[in-house]
């Protein structure tokens, strides 16, 4: 979103207080706090959800991948929305379809419905990210203000996503896995209730135009993909129907680039790729993001299934995890706005890389000390490495472009927390589940998800170091530059 789009707009309520304005701020953040949750607190109740619907390993996979599929497919088309037909009715929009969706998962009666159900929350989740970010950008006018509003705005998200799986833990063994969409209610109703009292209204002056068939080209792209990738771990992928989906997944995503390209103001701005650090931001995002998925997906099934760990005890014993993300979160910052992006991406990734490693001779009896150590060691690495991300992808960017950049890189994150749900469950195979033989099993296939974890963090460290070189910010600059000049080609958008 551009700096022209975020300062020039209609409003209904004139400029706020600063009480209101810290309150605005309240809202929109506990908005973004329960979007973040669900894309986490659902993981440790996994175990619950596959023993009362009797499901596969692919069942849970999609119970997982359906919501951040959907989240990172609308992302990008909810932004555009939501400064096109109103901010805040967007807002509401999004907090409305996310309740239902909670109250149907809730209620689910099946495992296709609760996957279904999912997807509706996903839709209300992608409504309400872009349109919190753009009212949090309007309510605040310094630029000081702003910046801090935007750092406790973030810091809501990455919050959320640590703490999911301890409240998670807690309402599954207090109540059962439905309480963990329950409790997503009382906070959706309040905050429509306090939006529709407090938040004022606000449009862009020249809002970007519907992009409808890079859309479907984007859902189908990812949803594919992700369905082969799930799908393909059960029926091996030469068979007929996975390479047609992969085939479609390609197909779709040549599609998108040209049909990108000749638009004069596409979904996706495929000339952002030309920059380096944008390029790596992305991958970096996408990389992270990845481990985390994995991360979480095999250890709540690690800790229920194979130590026998009751909901609550699983929960909290990601609490080490959840406590290095709050510390080392804010530690990051600081450390990208006094030294730039390179420590804080490389030292993060190599701390993710250390993480994988001690994981890598996991056994149904290791030690717990051990084992929390480890997890406490990924919990930082993540921590540095996120971020940096967004202020990485917005490098030498023009101004007008930067908002745009920021949700690619956002998306990107929940493209690869979904694609790593789907790939690690094919890594350790359908063997979750009760009993030593199981147990054991499970234990030892999860070593190749964990190689991966270590593999993705050197990437990550590399990538760090690669899009912040000169060579790199000379790459940006030549982007930036390109992105000032009229397109020369356009096709009827």
């Amino acid at each position: 979103m551009s700096t022209q789009t975020t300062s020039v707009t209609a409003r209904l309520a004139g400029t706020p207080d600063r009480r209101r304005r810290r309150l605005i701020l309240g809202i929109c953040s506990t908005s973004l706090l329960i979007v973040g949750l669900d894309a986490t607190i659902v993981n440790v109740a996994l175990p619950s959800i596959q023993r009362s619907f009797h499901c596969s390993l692919s069942g849970l996979q999609w119970t997982v991948d359906a919501y951040t599929l959907v989240l990172a497919s609308l992302l990008m088309l909810s932004g555009s929305s939501a400064d096109r037909l109103g901010r805040r009715r967007v807002f509401q929009a999004g907090l409305v379809l996310f309740s239902l969706g909670s109250l149907s998962c809730a209620l689910a009666p099946s495992l296709d419905v609760l996957v279904a159900s999912r997807a509706l929350q996903a839709v209300g989740g992608a409504m309400l990210s872009p349109a919190t970010l753009s009212i949090v950008r309007n309510t605040f006018t310094d630029p000081r203000e702003r910046a801090q509003a935007i750092g406790v705005y973030a810091a809501m998200f990455g919050i959320s996503m640590a703490l999911g799986p301890v409240l998670g833990g807690f309402l599954v063994s207090a109540v059962s896995w439905r309480a963990v969409f329950i409790v997503n209610l009382p906070v959706g109703l309040a905050a429509i209730a306090l939006a529709a009292r407090f938040v004022p209204e606000s449009w862009a002056p020249s809002p970007r135009r519907v992009d409808p068939v890079g859309q479907l080209l984007v859902i189908a792209a990812l949803g594919t993909l992700t369905y082969a990738i799930i799908e393909g771990g059960l029926t091996g992928f030469g068979a007929a129907r996975i390479v047609i989906l992969l085939a479609v997944a390609a197909g779709s995503l040549v599609a998108l680039v040209r049909c990108e390209l000749r638009r004069r103001e596409p979904l996706l701005e495929v000339r952002f790729f030309a920059s380096a650090p944008f390029a790596g931001a992305s991958a970096i995002a996408l990389c992270v993001s990845a481990a985390l998925g994995g991360f979480l997906f095999l250890t709540t099934l690690y800790l229920q299934d194979v130590r026998t760990l009751s909901a609550l005890h699983a929960g909290l014993c990601m609490l080490p995890t959840a406590a290095m993300m709050i510390i080392f979160a804010p530690l990051s910052g600081h450390l990208t706005g006094r030294f730039g992006a390179r420590p804080s991406m490389v030292a993060g990734g190599l701390i993710v890389t250390a993480s994988g490693l001690l994981l890598t001779s996991l056994a149904p009896g290791t030690n717990l000390a051990y084992l929390l150590g480890a997890y406490a060691v990924f919990g930082a690495g993540f921590a540095l490495v996120s971020p940096p991300i967004a202020n990485t992808a917005v490098s030498g960017m023009p101004p007008a472009q930067a908002g745009v950049a920021s949700a690619v890189a956002t998306t990107s994150r929940q493209a690869g927390i979904t694609l790593g749900v789907a790939v690690f469950g094919i890594l350790v195979g359908d063997g979750a589940g009760y009993g030593n033989e199981l147990g054991a099993r499970f234990a030892a296939a999860s070593h190749r998800g964990w190689w991966v974890v270590a593999a993705l963090g050197l990437a990550v460290a590399a990538l760090g170091h690669l899009t912040t070189t000169r060579w790199a910010q000379e790459t940006a600059r030549r982007t930036a530059a390109r992105l000032d000049q009229p397109r020369t080609t356009v096709g009827p958008g």
